[in-house]
């Protein structure tokens, strides 16, 4: 599907109809996922996890979970349609950044499939697939941020997001999320250890296998700890900073996150979020990823935070037009 942007819309359409009938895939294993030289189930490879299947179900859909084919054949072809749209009109303007310009279109990278299990939300709990309502404290924190950004947008670096000063990459979490491009990771593997590397800021998370005990220490990315459950890898990471502020949460939150080979081509990425400081209940996804045939490739961020610079410049350009 990536370079279905390089054929006639008539093609894809006939594309899209001839697989909109053919069985899913969903559920599909093999018999026994490949293993490593020390018998562990092997998870290895660079693994693309873009797609056009939302986080949360569109209201729309209601209280369905799963698309019909024909319904995510149109989604496709309608995303693949977007695409060559852009593509065209980023000869001319750069409609990724708004009325300020950013990135040509041809950078972005957001996906035309759905995922392969058709289902409405990339959430599977709660039921509704939506993020459960936020508490009172967490509801009040995000009042909070709001009214200050929208006052204070650029007093000075600390104000910026963590994807504006490239600490951390904006779909790379923990826990992983499609958005925007750069949506490949790459699992490496030991006895004892193993490896997310993600192509988003090149962030890499150790995560020890061996038992060891948490050290306590607080880290943008938490602290994680795996190990296995039959063919299923487990990581359970805490210790965030309050720094973090993953979607509004607290360095209370607790991250459960599930690898899964599920054939050769799909490694199933499931994770589940806790933090009762911000959300009224748990809350889990399920983002079914695919293998690629090409390496990471650098991603350099902003290099010499020439951008931050740019930010700050143009803030205080503003106050001063203030009469």
């Amino acid at each position: 599907m990536k370079y279905l942007h390089m054929l006639g819309l008539d093609t894809v359409a006939t594309i899209l109809a001839m697989v909109s009938f053919l069985p899913s895939l969903a559920g599909a294993q093999i018999a026994e996922p490949p293993k490593t030289a020390w018998g562990q189930p092997d998870l290895q490879g660079v693994w693309d996890f873009r797609t056009i299947t939302p986080l949360q179900r569109p209201e729309q859909f209601g209280d369905r979970a799963f698309l019909t084919t024909e319904e995510a054949a149109t989604l496709e072809l309608e995303a693949v349609s977007r695409d060559e749209r852009l593509l065209l009109a980023s000869a001319r303007r750069t409609e990724a950044g708004g009325n300020v310009g950013a990135y040509n279109n041809f950078w972005m990278d957001r996906g035309t499939r759905t995922i392969e299990t058709r289902r409405t939300s990339l959430i599977v709990d709660p039921p509704n697939g939506r993020m459960p309502q936020q508490t009172v404290a967490g509801a009040a924190r995000a009042d909070a941020r709001r009214e200050y950004r929208a006052n204070h947008p650029a007093d000075s670096w600390s104000d910026r997001s963590t994807f504006d000063r490239c600490i951390l990459g904006f779909n790379t979490g923990p826990p992983m999320t499609p958005g925007g491009y750069n949506q490949n990771m790459q699992v490496f593997q030991t006895e004892d250890h193993v490896v997310i590397l993600n192509e988003m800021v090149h962030d890499s998370r150790i995560i020890l296998l061996n038992g060891s005990p948490r050290s306590g220490i607080e880290s943008w990315t938490g602290e994680s700890r795996g190990h296995w459950e039959g063919d299923t890898l487990v990581i359970e990471t805490t210790n965030f900073t309050d720094k973090t502020r993953w979607r509004g949460s607290t360095s209370e939150m607790t991250l459960v996150e599930r690898l899964t080979r599920q054939d050769d081509d799909t490694l199933v990425y499931e994770f589940t979020v806790n933090d009762p400081n911000t959300w009224r209940q748990p809350w889990s996804a399920e983002i079914p990823m695919r293998l690629g045939d090409q390496p990471l490739f650098e991603y350099a961020c902003h290099e010499g935070n020439y951008s931050m610079e740019g930010i700050l410049s143009g803030a205080r350009a503003d106050e001063r037009a203030v009469p």
